[in-house]
């Protein structure tokens, strides 16, 4: 019995040292991104020029080559994947992804779902119509008087739900959401929305793009800092984000990214 119970320690001890010298959890979300040797983005790829889908089927953009950069700054490979706009927050939530960029805003209700990194770009929105469009828009709360769109979980749906149709000025019928921006930007120039509220350089480019469409208003409406979209609480992420972010604002890069997107 005393040798059956020695070689019964002797197992349980060497197991205990097994376990003990075995690998160790990663202390964070940073640290497991850095051991699996790869962050997972995720975009809407319908918002030119940040994100879009380029002639030959490639994702490109502001954001796309940005996503890439940040991941060479953390010493780690990038995927990248596209998702409905209205379902990021969600899925940087819910742990599918690590995080996003995509031309996000801050505001205080994605604030208590997400984290935001310091920012990378200012934006201003802009008011696409169609060509041949006569009405008169000298303030964004002109929109009230027409047939609306916005892309669905956009900073520029939020500000036309809480000043407009909240208020009473824009019949909630006029509103439309629609899950891509392009698909908006088409239906305006058909005809079956007067007007679209998005990003001034998205506008711009759509209107260049699509043709039969004109921008007839330009400044801070619902826009603001630009930044990454992070797991609420993830400190060591967002802390990594932004020591990256500052140095390519520093060395130029985000520069060059808005000469080549922006202009």
């Amino acid at each position: 019995m005393k040798s059956l119970h020695k070689v019964f320690v002797m197992s349980l001890l060497i197991a205990l040292l097994l376990t003990a010298c075995g690998p160790k959890e990663p202390a964070n979300h940073l640290e497991a991104i850095k051991e699996a040797g790869k962050i997972v983005f995720a975009t809407s790829a319908d918002f030119p020029p940040f994100e879009y889908v380029d002639e030959s089927g490639e994702m490109t953009g502001f954001d796309v080559e940005l996503m890439k950069e940040l991941g060479k700054e953390l010493g780690v490979e990038v995927e990248i994947q596209d998702m409905p706009f209205d379902s990021l927050i969600a899925a940087v939530q819910e742990g599918k992804i690590d995080a996003s960029v995509a031309a996000f805003n801050y505001s205080e209700e994605r604030d208590e779902a997400v984290d935001f990194s310091d920012p990378y770009y200012y934006a201003e929105d802009g008011i696409l119509v169609g060509e041949g469009f006569e009405g008169e828009i000298t303030a964004p709360e002109d929109m009230a008087n027409y047939i609306v769109a916005a892309q669905i979980g956009s900073s520029q749906e939020a500000w036309i739900t809480e000043n407009l149709v909240d208020t009473g000025l824009l019949p909630a019928e006029n509103l439309f959401g629609y899950e891509r921006v392009d698909q908006a930007a088409m239906d305006v120039k058909a005809g079956r929305v007067d007007l679209m509220l998005a990003e001034f350089v998205v506008t711009n480019t759509l209107a260049d793009q699509l043709g039969g469409l004109k921008v007839v208003y330009e400044g801070e409406v619902s826009n603001g800092p630009v930044s990454v979209v992070v797991p609420d609480g993830d400190t060591e992420l967002v802390a990594a984000m932004n020591e990256a972010i500052a140095k390519l604002l520093d060395n130029g890069f985000i520069d060059g990214l808005i000469l080549k997107y922006m202009q």
